[in-house]
């Protein structure tokens, strides 16, 4: 090689050099914040495992640095997220993923976020009557219907059932108790429990809702069926305290705390939510909309529940192995 065509090499070389770097350098920096409901609900630890891993994905898709600032109140608590918001706000975030313990509390926060130019999504549970742009999550009139349906099929079609509520002020919550109610017409032969109106509200964490579960089966113990349209009690040890099969429970959600109730025999059926996609998919609906304006297709992007049975307990449960990087 002559002299000339080693120097062209050289220099090509270098461009190509000096052009990473300043790609590299030219990469911008991207905050997005998220409030969830509690850092002590499982489901969203999920979310958040899966936000970050989304924002470390996606850094050279977007040639951007993502982070994700996480401000989520140690339990249940809607002022809380409101003032979180607000502040996410304040420190110039890019984006904005929520989930809404209540929504009317929250609306005005996250319009506010809008008006100030930073787009906010909705997980899990949405605000609807905000100026968020998207909700990712369950279809929650379905989901009732779905836990209904199934525990039905696990009861032989008769029998009493009670249903366990978390959150009463959760919009997400509420709509999926009226499905279970809802559903229960079809069924002829069976029927929800008098007593409070057969639905059993309580904070969202483990040790509440399996106190609150326990209390009232103790107190009725003519319930035959359980719907648990969240997994609460079943982040814990010992939470259904009687012969496996004997009490039917079909619940939503499917993390890795859960799955035992499967296997012994305690749990009939788990509906998974796409809990990490919670936190992955919406990090990447943010991304689009703050990178390149653009909206989903649908404001409401629906995310399958997936059955999690005895049959299939094993293989599901590697994907948490996955997801949570173990």
């Amino acid at each position: 090689m002559n002299v000339k065509a080693t120097a062209a090499v050289l220099a090509t070389v270098l461009m190509t050099f000096v052009s990473a770097v300043a790609r590299a350098d030219d990469k911008k920096d991207i905050k997005i914040g998220m409030v969830a409901k509690s850092q002590s609900n499982a489901v969203f630890q999920a979310a958040y495992a899966g936000a970050k891993a989304a924002a470390k994905e996606l850094g050279d898709k977007y040639n951007a640095n993502i982070t994700i600032d996480w401000q989520t109140p140690a339990d249940e608590d809607a002022q809380k997220q409101a003032q979180a918001i607000s502040a996410l706000t304040g420190s110039g975030v890019q984006g904005l993923a929520v989930s809404c313990s209540e929504a009317r509390t929250l609306t005005r926060a996250i319009d506010a976020a809008v008006r100030a130019g930073i787009p906010v999504i909705c997980f899990d549970s949405d605000a609807p009557q905000s100026k968020r742009f998207a909700y990712y999550g369950t279809d929650d009139i379905a989901c009732g219907t779905r836990v209904m349906d199934e525990l039905a099929k696990a009861m032989g079609e008769k029998g009493t059932i009670a249903i366990l509520g978390g959150n009463q002020s959760a919009p997400n919550l509420q709509k999926r108790v009226q499905g279970v109610k809802d559903t229960l017409k079809k069924y002829p032969n069976m029927k929800l429990l008098e007593t409070g109106g057969g639905v059993f509200y309580h904070q969202e964490t483990p040790e509440k809702a399996a106190e609150a579960l326990q209390a009232a089966q103790n107190a009725n113990p003519g319930i035959e069926g359980w719907a648990l349209i969240g997994g609460w009690p079943l982040f814990t040890a010992n939470a259904l305290p009687w012969e496996p099969g004997k009490i039917k429970v079909v619940s939503v959600d499917a993390l890795p705390a859960q799955l035992p109730y499967l296997r012994d025999g305690h749990v009939e059926l788990l509906l998974a939510q796409d809990c990490y996609g919670w936190g992955h998919k919406s990090v990447e609906i943010l991304l689009e909309k703050i990178v390149n304006k653009k909206d989903p297709a649908d404001t409401r992007v629906i995310d399958p529940l997936t059955p999690v049975s005895k049959a299939n307990v094993d293989e599901f449960g590697k994907n948490w192995d996955k997801w949570l990087g173990k």
